[in-house]
């Protein structure tokens, strides 16, 4: 991997990526005054736009959706790239060379190579691609026509054809510059007797592309019986191509799955070809190996992988011996998922590609909906192995699945299958099922046999769940709401008074925690005339809870009238200050009613005294606040 991005380079990427240009390239920005823009949200289906830009603080937020942030936050989350893919992206587009910093590394040389290799794939892909139509290539575009592909279809995944040639495409390549070294070291051809020679020959093409859309290897279908190699046949490990960390159709899939809040995991490329006709955009496959952590990794990213519970990952397997061998290696996965996964598999054992060609788009669509827990198939999987129709043979389908079933954590999820796995054997009689897998679950501890049930990552200091969240429609919260906003959006306005009127101003415990947030950065006395440099100051360090408030009240727009922007300020905050006092009068007066004013006449008086006090200044404040909008 490169080094570590340079700060000032990071700092240059942001000064000349504005907000409103690289946004403007993917959603269309109107004005929505105050200096702000607003347009349909690129990251969820809406009717009236709730995305929302503020160029002038260089942040944007969907009040829709509630995603936020800055110009890099935008291009991760549409292009579902890492902190320095998307400082990458973004110097590519402003024309920046950046500059790494690690030790005894040389930044021009590695990032040349990756260039040159990547540059080199394109041609090679390129090219494959116009060889299809080639007399050569009769037996490519067969197959492709036998599973119901046309030209167009083979146009739109780029699938090309590699011609018998020894050295075909390593001629090409090396008449357009690239050296035989680059072509070994990316895996388009390999050291031979008089030179490099072509890695793929006589065969039909994929070229497989990370999430950014580059080609980064090729996956290839033997066609000829005269080929005695495997049937498929991928790139090897390079600077680009690294199996573990591959999914093929990742970069026309991201989008979907991001949408819809689905993956869908098939096992080839015709596989992915046939759901994305059919109406199935979500599907990727692994590319010449297992499913994995590094693709749950990919996938998380694109799902937003959270502890809701609202998105789902569904694998597909042939029915065959090998597909169902392949369902449990991916039940083995399940517990690192935070989503819900499931099982589809066709009872006639047509894989997507075959069920296409013989029943049609909509029939894979189907297989799709007909999807199963995963829990539940892995259970079903190992008692079908048994004969059910004997006592010895529910029993011995029984201790098969009960290390399964104790190998849930969650506890209701384990009863519910255990009361599932006693009625799919017949037993009736649930205590006895609930027996084994105790027995079972006692044995295996603590170290559990079994997959592990998902748990979220615990966020960073994490409202709790019976936390109230601010209210919208209470006026008091609103008032609330806009002066933060103020604090953040124009701290001048409000000056050293924000400062001194303290946390009991505040009724949620987020506007609490944020009002504190502030104060810590320095407070409004501190904070100069806000901006950027302030929003970017008070986003540093802050938690998970309060990151999209800070967020949204930097981009949201004020009430404020323009004209009597100063007026508004301190209006604003006497206004927050008239609540609260309303607040201290009526618990005065709750004190007041509990006492007894001629047996406690003392502390009678002293109360009543503070209620005339403090009704004189809730007068003077709302004085101040009068006309406030």
């Amino acid at each position: 991997m490169a080094g570590r991005i340079s700060d000032d380079d990071i700092a240059l990427v942001r000064e000349r990526s504005p907000i409103a240009d690289v946004v403007g390239e993917h959603v269309q920005l109107r004005n929505a005054g105050g200096g702000n823009l607003k347009g349909l949200c690129p990251f969820h289906d809406e009717k009236s736009p709730s995305f929302n830009v503020t160029p002038a603080r260089g942040y944007w937020y969907c009040f829709g959706c509630g995603e936020g942030g800055d110009v890099i936050t935008f291009v991760r989350r549409l292009e579902h790239l890492s902190f320095s893919e998307a400082i990458e992206r973004l110097a590519q587009r402003a024309g920046i060379q950046l500059r790494y910093e690690q030790g005894g590394y040389v930044p021009g040389r590695e990032q040349g190579e990756r260039t040159r290799l990547l540059e080199a794939h394109r041609a090679a892909a390129e090219y494959y691609a116009e060889q299809l139509s080639a007399p050569e290539a009769a037996p490519a575009r067969r197959f492709l026509s036998e599973r119901g592909f046309e030209r167009v279809d083979a146009e739109h995944f780029g699938v090309g054809f590699a011609h018998s040639d020894w050295d075909r495409l390593a001629r090409h390549l090396m008449g357009r510059g690239f050296t035989a070294a680059e072509l070994i070291k990316g895996g388009l051809a390999r050291e031979g007797r008089r030179g490099p020679i072509d890695r793929f020959r006589g065969r039909l093409l994929w070229p497989i592309r990370d999430i950014t859309g580059d080609v980064i290897g090729f996956g290839a279908r033997k066609l000829l019986d005269s080929d005695d190699g495997p049937k498929y046949l991928n790139t090897p490990e390079s600077p680009l191509y690294k199996k573990s960390e591959v999914l093929y159709g990742i970069d026309l899939a991201k989008r979907e799955i991001s949408k819809r809040s689905q993956a869908v995991i098939v096992e080839g490329y015709t596989d992915v070809m046939a759901c994305h006709l059919a109406g199935v955009p979500t599907a990727v496959a692994t590319c010449g190996t297992a499913f994995g952590e590094e693709h749950i990794k990919i996938l998380r990213r694109l799902l937003l992988d959270q502890a809701e519970f609202r998105g789902e990952v569904i694998f597909t397997f042939d029915g065959d011996a090998a597909g169902q061998k392949a369902a449990q290696r991916a039940f083995t996965q399940e517990q690192k998922f935070v989503t819900q996964t499931y099982v589809a598999v066709q009872p006639d054992g047509l894989d997507p590609c075959d069920l296409r060609v013989k029943q049609g788009d909509a029939a894979v669509r189907d297989l799709i909906a007909s999807r199963e827990p995963l829990f539940a198939f892995a259970v079903r999987s190992v008692i079908g192995r048994y004969d059910l129709s004997t006592n010895e043979g529910r029993l011995a389908a029984l201790d098969a699945a009960a290390p399964i079933v104790a190998g849930i954590k969650d506890r209701a999820l384990r009863q519910m299958y255990a009361v599932d796995l006693d009625r799919w054997l017949g037993f009736m009689n649930e205590r006895l099922v609930m027996d084994r897998i105790a027995e079972v679950t006692a044995a295996s501890a603590p170290q559990s046999q079994g997959p592990a049930r998902r748990q979220a990552p615990a966020p960073s200091r994490a409202r709790p769940a019976d936390q109230p969240r601010p209210d919208p429609t209470d006026p008091a919260q609103r008032v609330e709401a806009e002066v933060l906003k103020l604090a953040i959006q124009r701290p001048a306005l409000l000056g050293p008074g924000f400062d001194t009127v303290g946390p009991q101003a505040f009724t949620t415990p987020e506007h609490v925690e944020l009002y504190a947030w502030i104060l810590a950065a320095g407070g409004t006395t501190h904070a100069g005339p806000g901006g950027r440099e302030w929003v970017d100051r008070l986003l540093a360090g802050a938690t998970e809870n309060l990151r999209p408030l800070i967020t949204r009240l930097a981009v949201e727009t004020l009430r404020a009238d323009l004209d009597n922007e100063e007026r508004y300020g301190a209006a604003m905050l006497a206004a927050l200050e008239a609540i609260s006092t309303d607040r201290a009068i009526a618990q005065v007066k709750a004190r007041l009613q509990r006492l007894n004013p001629v047996d406690e006449v003392q502390e009678y008086n002293r109360l009543f005294g503070e209620l005339v006090a403090l009704e004189q200044q809730r007068r003077l404040l709302r004085e101040r606040a009068a006309g406030t909008p």
